[in-house]
């Protein structure tokens, strides 16, 4: 039995109390809430503050996840110091799992050795804020040709390198996984996989972006079925959480339906791969 679970991006036009109810109903496990929705025109918790938005997702039953995010963090200075500690005190305060730190996105800091260092610098500043909060930090390689951290590999074996393992795990999300020309899967080190799909057929590899995740079905193109195996025969016992950026998915006038078919094709997808 898979633990799902949402990410607000998925819904961003509900209400948080109507996301929370949706997610509640599901059945998933838990939410993953988000900072960056302003040009959705949505505040943060809907302007509650954090201790009331935990309390609210903690009486449906569900675990609060994940705080997003601090962009870039990978390109360090006082600013993003502030940025990273203003929200570990927001994810406390909420009950929140864990923070989530997303690298340079706009093709700069991606060349050999330059990458490495600034990454470097980012967790070595990052750890002992979050050893002083006892938090945990995500850190979600982006698989896009212009992404200054695309490889899971260099991330894990950078935060092992520092002795950084008891504060920092990586995001496995599927549509980045794919951008990335896959590569070695790292169970033991994930803390939170995403998933959506890509249906579009006209789309090369190279053109996808996130506009284009949606819900997965049977036109997906992004192997998720396959993913998420490996994962879980890799020992990975967290959970998979829907991250869709889609206009049309955000849109849908009926996500509860569509979901839970997204959720049941996905589990009878595994059923019979393991038949």
């Amino acid at each position: 039995m898979m633990d799902f679970a949402l990410n607000q991006m998925t819904a961003p036009n509900l209400s948080l109390r109507d996301f929370l109810d949706l997610a509640h109903d599901l059945g998933c496990v838990g939410v993953e809430l988000r900072n960056d929705m302003a040009g959705l025109g949505r505040a943060l918790f809907d302007e509650l503050s954090p201790e009331q938005a935990g309390e609210m997702v903690r009486a449906r039953g569900l675990r609060f996840l994940g705080l997003s995010q601090v962009y870039p963090f990978n390109s360090w200075d006082d600013a993003r110091e502030a940025e990273v500690a203003a929200l570990i005190d927001t994810a406390k305060r909420a009950g929140a799992e864990t923070i989530s730190l997303i690298p340079r996105n706009d093709g700069t800091g991606g060349a050999e050795g330059e990458r490495q260092a600034n990454l470097r610098v980012a967790l070595k500043a990052c750890y002992p804020m979050l050893v002083a909060a006892d938090m945990v930090a995500l850190v979600e390689p982006l698989g896009f040709g212009r992404s200054s951290l695309r490889s899971k590999q260099e991330l894990v074996e950078m935060i092992a390198a520092l002795k950084m393992e008891d504060r920092f795990l990586i995001v496995h999300d599927t549509f980045h996984h794919t951008l990335a020309d896959g590569g070695p899967f790292f169970a033991a080190q994930t803390g939170i996989v995403h998933i959506s799909a890509v249906v579009d057929p006209t789309l090369s590899v190279d053109q996808m972006e996130d506009e284009h995740r949606v819900l997965i079905d049977g036109q997906d193109r992004l192997g998720n079925i396959d993913q998420i195996a490996a994962l879980i025969d890799a020992g990975y016992k967290g959970t998979f959480s829907f991250e869709c950026f889609s206009p049309q998915t955000q849109a849908l006038p009926d996500p509860a339906t569509a979901l839970r078919q997204s959720f049941d094709f996905i589990s009878a997808q595994l059923q019979a791969k393991a038949a």
